[in-house]
């Protein structure tokens, strides 16, 4: 997975504003400090003084429904959760692209934003089978010396009430999914224990994790939310359970979010939030606080659901802090948190960091410190990955 040359990168800022050179070694860190000697062989670039900033991490994102890379197409879908699933359906031979074709023009493009790691949901139902998950699938195994990629078999249809779906569901897991999706038990499939028994016995079965969109506001996503807090306890799969959204956390009173945050903190769930712009966004630092991993993704990106988007993560913090209202340099580095190191915690990333021995990856911009590059987006200038350039100036470059 990584380049043979030996990389030094000179003249750059930390987060904390001291200067650095990083050396960079198969594939890792292994120098850090100002004034470095440039060895013998070493690809020498000058940073210029920019910012150099750990890769982004996309927490949540559908990568095989995006349009990326055709024409601009209107977005008909209705406000509500069926009527987009519903649309999405009754549009998925009408375009031009292949779902690996789009997704790959997406992937480049979030690279060349500075992302290096993300998970991904892909659709799985009785329609479409495991296609999109064969796509992604062969992405993956092309991009792996470009970003490291999770994948979450997804039943956006449900499967309680999409018979066939929780065969599908084992046996994308055995072709190579990640981890197991759900999607609002209650509000949605009506059967809050079937869909949960279910989701739980594929991942145990497969000792995988769980992923588990959790769209519903109001009692019934507490509720959605408690019961997946307390099957996560009971099943010892503390660290292995996100909840995605919970936007009911957004919009209940103080005793009810300490209730369900506290259930949360203590079986070990990690939430994945989006920033979305029409719903209750989760208070982030108090979740912090209470010990619940928040982290971020970009969720739907140009595609069927949403017209908006690009896949840059960098704005997706910026939106985060928007929504949140994030002023200070600290509360806009916890946004930045959001999209790096709280991502990588929550995703397993092993060696993540600027630290010497930790994988090379990283990007620079030109800001002076995190929060100005939370606010302003520059262009991504280099990003690094294993050791490897594969963008400069906001393009892909690598082969």
């Amino acid at each position: 997975m990584t380049t043979d040359q030996p990389l030094l990168l000179r003249n750059l800022r930390l987060p904390d504003g001291r200067r650095t050179d990083i050396f960079v070694r198969d594939g890792r860190i292994a120098e850090i400090e100002d004034g470095l000697s440039p060895p013998s062989g070493a690809e020498l670039v000058d940073g210029d003084g920019r910012l150099v900033l750990s890769g982004l991490v996309d927490g949540h994102t559908h990568i095989d429904k995006t349009l990326f890379g055709l024409p601009w197409t209107p977005h008909p879908a209705g406000p509500d959760r069926e009527s987009r699933i519903e649309t999405e359906k009754r549009l998925r031979g009408d375009f031009s692209m292949s779902v690996e074709e789009r997704a790959e023009a997406l992937l480049r493009h979030m690279i060349a934003c500075g992302t290096t790691a993300l998970r991904t949901h892909v659709d799985i139902d009785p329609e479409i089978g495991l296609a999109n998950l064969r796509a992604v699938l062969a992405l993956r195994d092309r991009y792996r010396e470009h970003v490291d990629m999770q994948i979450v078999a997804f039943p956006q249809s449900g499967i309680v009430r999409a018979p066939g779906t929780a065969e599908l569901l084992n046996a994308a897991m055995r072709d190579g999914a990640d981890l197991v999706g759900g999607i609002d038990p209650i509000a949605f499939e009506d059967d809050l224990d079937g869909h949960l028994d279910m989701v739980f016995s594929i991942a145990e079965r497969h000792g995988r994790g769980i992923d588990l969109h959790i769209h519903d506001a109001g009692p019934t996503g507490i509720q959605e939310l408690t019961a997946v807090a307390e099957r996560t306890k009971a099943a010892g799969m503390q660290g292995k359970v996100t909840a995605s959204h919970a936007f009911a956390l957004g919009a209940c009173d103080a005793a009810t979010f300490d209730r369900v945050a506290d259930a949360m903190a203590t079986a070990g769930m990690s939430l994945a939030t989006h920033g979305g712009g029409a719903s209750p966004l989760p208070p982030v630092k108090r979740l912090r606080e209470v010990g619940v991993p928040v982290f971020a993704g970009n969720d739907n990106i140009r595609d069927t659901w949403s017209p908006y988007g690009d896949g840059d993560m960098l704005e997706r913090a910026m939106l985060t802090a928007w929504r949140s209202g994030f002023r200070t340099d600290e509360d806009l580095e916890i946004a930045l948190d959001l999209a790096t190191h709280a991502g990588a915690t929550a995703l397993g990333l092993e060696g993540y960091g600027l630290e010497r021995g930790c994988r090379a990856d990283f990007f620079l911009v030109d800001a002076v410190c995190p929060a100005q590059a939370v606010a302003d987006r520059p262009v991504r200038s280099l990003v690094v990955k294993d050791g490897r350039i594969v963008a400069q100036d906001g393009d892909f470059t690598a082969s």
